[in-house]
């Protein structure tokens, strides 16, 4: 793993929701393959990978292109209905996130979660986790009109926060989000979930790590080394 130091010290931070903090990508999977079951669509476990990190409209191309739009279109709504009721039951949450953040509140650093998820389950899961209110701003799909990897979102949320992009460091699990920072201008840390990064990925040069509580001490050893 690329664990390099930090070249500067952060303004703020950005966090993706799904995966990285929340422990969803699973329960999203454990959904679609249940709705194809459901549906008797025979998909091979690994063909959901593909859609970690993206948004509604490209996963329903994915899906279009396998099966037609009509049986994506029903799958997704199926979909949909029974990730509800794993969201109302709280998504579980990605190990290391509660100290990170009660971190960089301590450090009084500014913080916002740029998310692929639309707006009205975004805040939903983050209520849920109780995570909502340790953030300052909440940027999702339904505030841009390019999804990542586009930087739209992360330029927001920079905005929001009111730091310069290349005074963010982002915190992702998926290329795509990833991508979508880089693309920001921003400085990624990526921590993986479902999806190991493969050799594209890591040529990207940036700081790839095992968990959340790697990336703390990352900021912790910026912090004592200083600005």
């Amino acid at each position: 793993m690329n664990a390099a130091a930090l070249p500067f010290l952060p303004q703020a931070v950005i966090f993706d929701m799904d995966g990285l903090m929340l422990d969803s990508e699973r329960a999203i999977i454990r959904c679609l393959a249940q709705a194809a079951e459901e549906f008797g669509v025979a998909i091979e476990p690994a063909y959901w990978l593909q859609m970690i990190g993206k948004g509604d409209a490209a996963c329903r191309q994915i899906l279009s292109e396998r099966l037609g739009e009509p049986m994506a279109a029903a799958l997704l709504a199926r979909c949909h209905a029974l990730y509800d009721a794993v969201v109302e039951a709280g998504v579980p949450l990605r190990p290391g996130i509660v100290a990170l953040l009660d971190l960089l509140i301590e450090r009084r650093l500014p913080r916002a979660v740029a998310t692929s998820t639309r707006r009205p389950l975004a805040l939903r899961k983050l209520a849920a986790a109780d995570l909502l209110r340790r953030f300052d701003a909440v940027c999702t799909s339904s505030d841009v009109e390019h999804p990542k990897p586009a930087p739209d979102i992360y330029l927001l949320a920079a905005s929001k926060l009111g730091v310069a992009p290349a005074q963010c460091l982002v915190l992702e699990d998926s290329p795509t989000g990833v991508r979508a920072a880089l693309a920001a201008g921003m400085t990624p840390i990526q921590v993986p979930d479902l999806l190991a990064p493969d050799e594209e990925v890591r040529a990207l040069g940036h700081r790839i790590v095992d968990s959340l509580v790697e990336a703390q001490r990352l900021l912790e050893l910026r912090f004592e080394a200083g600005g």
